[in-house]
């Protein structure tokens, strides 16, 4: 899977973040970093089976779990080209980008981390989630409050500075239908992010997501 090598990839893409380097290195771009990662992808489809069947593992080098290298620079002020990180994310079968419910994996030479949820949904899916918020309070707060989830994951993410329209400001559960981000995330060390273990530890750490998971699937009307 990842090693040291991987890590030591990724600050000298960072150092060295551009075309000419990159071309020059792409082997060692194969070697060190996509193919452990289209490896681990592999490795997590059984473990998904187990306890998130809807979601899925696709070791492709292109459009499956693990995400482009490639900077969408278009609109950014930062135009170097390419990501200095490795993103993994099993996403639900249904789902047709980064923003719909999915397991993500982070690895990066200045943090690594797990995270579960759903990150930046677009006005309609938030909404729902929203609602069932809104309606079932208490059934939200059994989520947010689980203790095997609260052992591992805290949830992080973007919040407005004031409620929602059409939501009042003294709901029970206002500061969470603030939320624009339903994510929670678990840290992960350099040392379990490139150990043997890292499958075995993301099958535990993602079966413990589950209640946020299956919240956020049956707020879309989807099968977690």
């Amino acid at each position: 899977m990842f090693g040291k090598a991987t890590l030591g990839f990724l600050d000298e893409l960072a150092a060295n973040n551009d075309r000419a380097w990159f071309e020059a290195n792409k082997a060692r771009y194969e070697t060190f970093v996509r193919e452990p990662a289209l490896d681990f992808i592999a490795a997590m489809a059984e473990p998904l089976r187990k306890f998130a069947p809807h979601f899925r593992a696709e070791p492709r080098k292109m459009g499956g779990s693990l995400m482009r290298v490639y900077r969408d620079t278009r609109f950014a002020r930062d135009k170097t080209p390419y990501k200095t990180n490795i993103g993994i994310q099993f996403r639900h079968e249904l789902g047709k980008d980064v923003h719909a419910p999915g397991f993500y994996l982070h690895i990066a030479t200045d943090e690594c981390f797990f995270g579960a949820g759903c990150w930046h949904p677009d006005a309609d899916m938030l909404g729902r989630i929203r609602d069932v918020i809104a309606a079932q309070p208490e059934r939200w707060f059994a989520v947010r409050d689980d203790r095997k989830f609260g052992a591992h994951w805290a949830l992080a993410g973007d919040s407005l500075s004031r409620p929602p329209r059409g939501f009042a400001a003294g709901h029970a559960a206002i500061e969470d239908l603030k939320r624009k981000d339903f994510i929670g995330l678990t840290a992960l060390s350099a040392s379990q992010a490139t150990g043997k273990g890292l499958v075995k530890l993301a099958a535990e750490r993602f079966a413990a997501a589950s209640p946020l998971m299956k919240f956020l699937c049956e707020a879309q009307g989807v099968p977690y």
